[in-house]
């Protein structure tokens, strides 16, 4: 089994599990993801998702023989490859649930892009990170949307052109991962993670990645400013906020925790 999943109460662990290839990714393992992701996402008993490998490295990217046999096929075959990995990128991207990334050990190439395209990420300080296409003579096409909205333009830039090796406190700082911390506090780390997710309002968790999505590229200007507001009393008067509001004060649990 390359990909497994595992039901934990209202977290579903997706884990690469082929370590014996550093979780190297071909396009089995691509299409198992995407079907993992749709399962879960389509869950209404899971409330976040997390992505996570096994043994001691995330994932080394691409398996090179697939790359090795890609190569031999022709132009549309190719695209038609790539477009199996930007639907894989854009279900992680959209999964109507939180995805936090357990990272440890080497995240290389196309890894990147799965935990860029995660909502949060969580790094052991044994973690490293590189966009090695160049040396390929390739680049990070399909994965950039997620590794540039990540690292910003011009550290992208560096990145993508030198593939330099990047530590994991630097990954912090680049913003490819939002916490570093000791291998043996990884999953302490991840489980207080969930555990924050857990005590929100699901739906409003999805409308927050949504707005986050529309304020960050839009001017500030009326059309702005009535989308903002149209969005704050829809979710005030809808059924989450007026829970929310009520729970607070009589103070007690709001039924989705």
């Amino acid at each position: 089994m390359t990909v497994s999943t595992l039901n934990d109460g209202p977290v579903a662990r997706i884990t690469l599990d082929n370590p014996d290839k550093r979780n190297a990714f071909d396009d089995r393992i691509i299409a198992s993801l995407t079907e993992a992701f749709e399962t879960v996402g389509c869950d209404d008993s899971i409330r976040v998702v997390v992505l996570q490998a096994a043994g001691k490295h995330f994932s080394a990217g691409a398996d090179l023989n697939w790359m090795r046999a890609m190569g031999k096929l022709d132009a549309q075959q190719n695209r038609d490859d790539a477009l199996r990995l930007a639907r894989l990128m854009q279900v992680i991207d959209q999964c109507p649930k939180p995805v936090v990334a357990r990272v440890q050990g080497a995240a290389f190439g196309g890894a990147l892009g799965l935990i860029c395209a995660a909502d949060m990420a969580v790094a052991a300080d044994n973690a490293r990170f590189c966009l090695s296409e160049v040396k390929l003579g390739i680049v990070p096409a399909v994965i950039s949307p997620y590794v540039v909205r990540a690292l910003g333009a011009r550290q992208a830039n560096r990145y993508f052109m030198t593939a330099e090796v990047i530590p994991a406190e630097r990954a912090v700082a680049l913003g490819i991962v939002h916490e570093v911390v000791a291998e043996s506090e990884l999953d302490t780390s991840v489980d207080a993670l969930v555990a924050s997710l857990l005590s929100a309002a699901p739906q409003a968790q999805i409308e927050a990645r949504e707005l986050i999505a529309q304020v960050s590229h839009g001017p500030i200007d009326q059309a702005m400013l009535n989308h903002t507001a149209d969005l704050i009393a829809r979710l005030r008067t809808g059924a989450e906020g007026q829970e929310g509001l009520s729970a607070f004060l009589e103070k007690r649990k709001p039924n989705w925790r």
